[in-house]
């Protein structure tokens, strides 16, 4: 009788070819290890997109606030100053409220020659006060001129007849004439005072005149902005006492770099922040000044700047507790379009004296040349190159190159 045969019999022919290619496995493994760990990764870049919009471009700097129309009451003649008990901040009232009192004692009582003088002061405050009466119709005349012209295109404007420029235009004209309409008005009070002050003293000056003490009142109405001199003392003539203005007619003066102040031309739009208020203010350019004046930085470096003085646009219920050299950020306009190609700033960058960038074509980025414009700093106009919807590659390292595997983070609109 013939044994039967196992069937997990050790050996088999099968079973030793399988195991003789395990050494052969396990090194292509190895080999497919090592090359996905070599094989070049993916760079994480951070992505933005091209879009269309608006775009603004503007000069940041500091401002202060100041008073437009101030006047320096000073001491007309020499002689001792009785002591000024009004502090800053106190409303005066023209011609009303005495701001100081000046005792003479008969030092004014002069010669021939001194009276002559004062006399041609007298006729110098006249012509002066008929100048400013003068300057003043002529400001209430173009005041209302342009009124009436913004009035019309306002109209214009509303129906989409006329363009956003020359509205603003007809605007800041409009403004322009009222603000120089309150400072013809100032003025007149200013060469009234100057004449009823040199008419006293001429008056004084003559045989018989009175010996009191000389009132000073104030020239305009509004508020005592600073007290010069409180306590009493002899006080020469022309020796300044106080300020006097309406803290209410503000202007902002703004310190900007000359190379920056070449682009702001007058009428450009400024928006006041950080004032203290919780909305910002509009104000417009009514003059960059024609001389700068160097300063030194923070850093010691020496820089050309220049004042520009701009407008408040916006009523006073916004601003009721604004004052006088109170500081604001102001940012002027110096260009803006309300519907350009846009790509943020940060995804531009020079090479070979062209403005280049990447886009992503898939996921590997792609090197492009571009042509820009206008740009904030944030956001640049593109005038060729890149199309709206594209997505850019924003601060690409030395990592990333033309063709370029890369792994976005973020795909966001900016």
């Amino acid at each position: 009788m013939t044994a039967a045969s196992s069937p997990s019999a050790p050996n088999q022919p099968g079973t030793r070819s399988w195991r003789r290619f395990l050494p052969w496995a396990g090194l292509a493994l190895l080999v497919a290890l090592i090359v996905i760990g070599l094989w070049p990764r993916a760079v994480p870049v951070e992505t933005g997109r091209v879009t269309r919009g608006a775009l603004v471009v503007t000069v940041d700097e500091e401002g202060m606030t100041r008073v437009k129309n101030r006047y320096a009451v000073s001491a007309p003649v020499a002689g001792q100053l009785r002591r000024i008990d009004w502090k800053a901040g106190a409303s005066v009232v023209a011609g009303q409220t005495v701001l100081a009192t000046l005792e003479t004692s008969g030092a004014d009582f002069l010669d021939a020659r001194s009276q002559a003088q004062a006399a041609a002061r007298v006729r110098a405050a006249e012509a002066s006060r008929e100048a400013a009466l003068a300057q003043r119709e002529r400001a209430g005349a173009a005041a209302k001129m342009y009124a009436a012209d913004f009035d019309r295109l306002k109209q214009l404007f509303a129906q989409k007849v006329l363009s956003a420029q020359e509205f603003d235009t007809a605007q800041m004209r409009a403004t322009t004439a009222v603000q120089e309409e309150r400072a013809a008005e100032f003025g007149l009070k200013v060469a009234e005072f100057e004449l009823e002050q040199a008419r006293a003293l001429l008056s004084r000056e003559q045989p018989g005149g009175s010996a009191d003490p000389l009132v000073i009142t104030s020239p305009v109405d509004g508020r005592i902005l600073r007290v010069l001199q409180e306590s009493s003392r002899v006080v020469p003539g022309g020796f300044p006492l106080m300020e006097v203005g309406d803290p209410t007619d503000l202007e902002v003066r703004i310190e900007v770099l000359s190379r920056d102040g070449v682009a702001i031309r007058p009428g450009a739009r400024v928006v006041l922040e950080q004032w203290g208020g919780p909305e910002p203010l509009a104000a417009r350019v009514r003059l960059v000044e024609p001389s700068a004046f160097t300063k030194i930085s923070a850093l010691g470096v020496e820089e050309q700047r220049v004042y520009v003085v701009a407008d408040f646009t916006d009523p006073l219920a916004k601003r009721p507790t604004l004052g006088d050299n109170y500081r604001v950020e102001a940012h002027v306009v110096t260009w803006e379009s309300s519907s350009v190609l846009r790509a943020p700033a940060g995804a531009l960058f020079q090479r070979d004296g062209a403005w280049q960038t990447f886009v992503l074509d898939g996921r590997r980025a792609q090197l492009r040349t571009v042509s820009v414009g206008h740009s904030n700093g944030r956001e640049t106009e593109i005038l060729a190159g890149l199309a709206e919807g594209d997505t850019v590659v924003l601060y690409p390292g030395d990592k990333v190159a033309d063709g370029t595997r890369v792994a976005p983070i973020s795909v966001g609109a900016r």
